[in-house]
């Protein structure tokens, strides 16, 4: 019997396979090693294959891609309704076959090597950046307890803890001095880490066209450019600019009932880095204009009319639609663009 469809849940070590044939009647069901996993779809015709964009799946994705089979990735969430009785492993592999085959289900774009090393340049950064956050912190909490106050700010830590260190008559004890030492070292590695990798991430983005152009946005820099590029790839895969603004989870959530429509906050759905990203940098282009009397008319409208917050939200959600813009036909950035609007 021929396989049409494959159901399959991805592991570290075993992979659970459901697949069914033209009428929907299963054919396999059945555990796979690791091992056996390229030389079991080798033999299979090409067909249609269905996997949860969790870990591992896009480099699945592209070896199945390889030997033909059509792959895609579905988030966990949509999957988890096909899902009939206990969670198991055949029931989720039976599950994902399920939902691959509607029409309406949402699919998840399979990236390139390029795609995810970029990625993992700034999910490492976000790590270190994060870490480094969480040392000065503890730095400034310890000399607290010994009435030795810092300023916020990690950049008053580099500049005060060698005088404090210095400083004999703050009473700190010598073991407590070559602990200070050794966390200012610790953080200063931690801070040599993030230039090093904002380094790398500035090579790329000036490699990259399409992350050059993003750049050009008033809100958009480079960190938030090359993470764009990378993780949207084809912008074409999102029908508009604001399916991209929620896919960000930059749009207002929905409860409505009865034909009465009803707003909420915003839906944070997608990847809070990214939205981060923009909303970081919609509020440093709001900072600005606050001060500037030739600043962006409909930003100062925009004020006028809205809280600072909702503001920052709003022009985070118009940067993500010109981002769709530019990626999806090509275009560079124009401060004056005016759409031609049809008779």
């Amino acid at each position: 019997m021929k396989i049409r469809t494959v159901g399959l849940d991805l592991a570290k070590t075993q992979f659970q396979v459901h697949g069914v044939d033209e009428t929907g009647t299963k054919v396999v069901n059945k555990a796979l090693k690791r091992s056996q996993m390229l030389s079991f779809f080798a033999n299979l015709p090409p067909c249609l294959v269905g996997m949860e964009a969790c870990g591992s799946a896009h480099y699945w994705a592209r070896k199945l891609s390889e030997l033909g089979h059509t792959v895609k990735l579905m988030a966990p969430q949509f999957v988890k309704p096909y899902v009939k009785s206990n969670k198991n492993d055949a029931a989720d592999a039976e599950a994902i076959c399920e939902a691959v085959t509607r029409p309406n289900m949402r699919f998840v774009p399979v990236k390139d090597e390029e795609q995810q090393a970029v990625l993992a340049l700034h999910r490492a950064r976000q790590g270190f950046v994060k870490t480094r956050t969480a040392q000065a912190n503890q730095i400034r909490g310890l000399l607290a307890e010994y009435g030795v106050v810092i300023p916020q700010g990690i950049g008053h830590i580099a500049k005060r803890l060698p005088d404090i260190l210095e400083d004999g008559e703050n009473d700190l004890p010598f073991l407590f001095r070559q602990l200070l030492e050794r966390l200012g070292e610790h953080l200063k590695e931690l801070d040599r880490q993030v230039g090093e990798l904002d380094a790398a991430i500035q090579t790329w983005h000036r490699q990259s066209a399409a992350s050059r152009r993003l750049a050009e946005i008033p809100g958009i820099g480079p960190i938030t450019a090359s993470a764009l590029v990378a993780s949207v790839g084809d912008a074409k895969n999102f029908a508009n600019g604001r399916q991209l603004a929620a896919w960000l989870g930059l749009v207002p959530r929905q409860h409505s009932s009865g034909g009465k429509p009803t707003l909420l906050g915003i839906s944070k759905r997608g990847d809070t880095y990214l939205r981060t990203l923009l909303i970081h940098g919609a509020r440093a282009v709001v900072r600005v204009a606050e001060g500037k009397e030739n600043a962006d008319p409909r930003l100062k409208r925009l004020l006028e009319r809205r809280h600072k917050n909702i503001a920052t939200v709003a022009w985070a959600n118009r940067n993500a639609r010109i981002v769709w813009a530019l990626l999806a036909h090509d275009r560079t950035y124009q401060t004056d663009y005016a759409p031609a609007h049809s008779a």
